[in-house]
């Protein structure tokens, strides 16, 4: 199989996140350096990432974790900032990386898989799952910022548009985003001028944050994963 594929099914990184270590030279096969996507191994082939050797894992998992503020989605942080995956590892022993992102500020559900297909489906644009964040300002909400966000904010030539916006009080706001612009929210409040005390993403697509703590993860049930994947492919 494809190289970039075999890592996905590793539980290295998505296949797209997979090619970009390829062709960052991260990637030996059988002790020779690869950066060519595409090549083919096999799994009697030695693949190794950053020296270590990674095999197809059998056993597929699919984690639910409240990111708590202060941790980056990355695999590693060359700042040397503590991940959202460090709070999995004594979990699990599978390689889990995550499905999406949160900036570093921000709290709330992201989704940890070593399935590189359903990372794969998650991310892809025409996916078009449902995120909805809860927002709240350190001053008062300006009285058509929801009404904005719809119509759609036109910020340094990069136009967000929020599916659906409501003002739960003066000091906060629940937002769905679909398109999964970096930063979106942050970059709009920013242009109105509107400090954020608090960012929190409540539901991915059928998941909602329902009891879970910071810093608490639980796995996805099968059928929790089938809907995920039926949403990317009625929206597809």
């Amino acid at each position: 199989m494809r190289l970039q594929l075999f890592l996905a099914r590793c539980g290295v990184a998505s296949r797209r996140a997979s090619e970009k270590i390829i062709t960052d030279g991260r990637v030996t096969v059988n002790g020779a350096v690869v950066t060519e996507l595409g090549t083919k191994v096999s799994e009697t082939d030695s693949v190794c990432v950053d020296g270590n050797r990674v095999k197809i894992e059998e056993k597929k998992r699919y984690v639910l974790l409240n990111k708590p503020a202060g941790y980056v989605c990355s695999m590693s942080d060359e700042k040397g900032r503590p991940t959202a995956a460090d709070l999995l590892k004594s979990a699990f022993q599978e390689r889990l990386y995550n499905v999406g992102r949160l900036d570093m500020y921000s709290t709330g559900l992201i989704i940890f898989t070593n399935d590189g297909d359903f990372a794969a489906k998650m991310s892809h644009p025409s996916a078009e799952i449902e995120k909805e964040y809860e927002v709240e300002s350190s001053l008062p909400l300006p009285r058509d910022l929801a009404q904005k966000f719809v119509a759609g904010i036109r910020v340094d030539d990069v136009f967000y548009r929020a599916k659906s916006a409501k003002e739960m009080n003066s000091h906060k706001i629940r937002i769905v985003l679909i398109e999964g612009k970096n930063r979106e929210i942050r970059r709009v409040f920013e242009s109105l001028e509107i400090g954020i005390r608090r960012l929190q993403r409540i539901r991915i697509g059928n998941v909602t944050i329902d009891s879970l703590k910071e810093s608490e993860f639980r796995e996805l049930s099968e059928m929790e994963v089938k809907q995920l994947e039926n949403l990317c492919k009625r929206n597809k």
